[in-house]
């Protein structure tokens, strides 16, 4: 058990997570792009499918590439080389930060919902009245 507990502290401690989240994000936004603008400039459809095998193929790459390596103020190195307390990395948000956030987010959404809809639909359909 304390073997994989380390191994997943040590996945942690190498940003594999932070890695592995970012890449699946942008690749899902690449590849909705893809989707919506290729078939605009007539790219043949086996584009599409290149451009979804690609990222599929880099994801493992990328995970072995944050597992091997770190970003330090002087540049990449090995993670070997690098101290527990030399690497580039966003400060730790307070947890008032992190209960703020959530809370502007949470007014943002009960806003939007009480907006009124479109005048003269009726969810989505135009209603004519007379």
């Amino acid at each position: 058990m304390n073997e994989k507990h380390s191994f997943f502290a040590e996945l942690k401690r190498r940003n594999v997570y932070k890695v592995a989240v970012a890449y699946a994000v942008v690749a899902w936004l690449l590849i909705q792009i893809a989707t919506q603008v290729f078939p605009f400039f007539e790219i043949p459809n086996w584009a599409v499918r290149l451009v979804v095998l690609l990222l599929i193929i880099g994801f493992p790459v990328a995970l072995v590439l944050a597992w091997a390596f770190e970003i330090t103020p002087e540049g990449i190195k090995r993670t070997e080389e690098v101290d527990l307390g030399e690497t580039v990395g966003e400060p730790a948000l307070q947890l008032g930060d992190r209960v703020g956030g959530r809370h502007r987010s949470l007014r943002t959404a009960a806003a939007l919902r009480r907006m009124p809809s479109c005048p003269g639909r009726v969810n989505g359909v135009r209603s004519y009245r007379r």
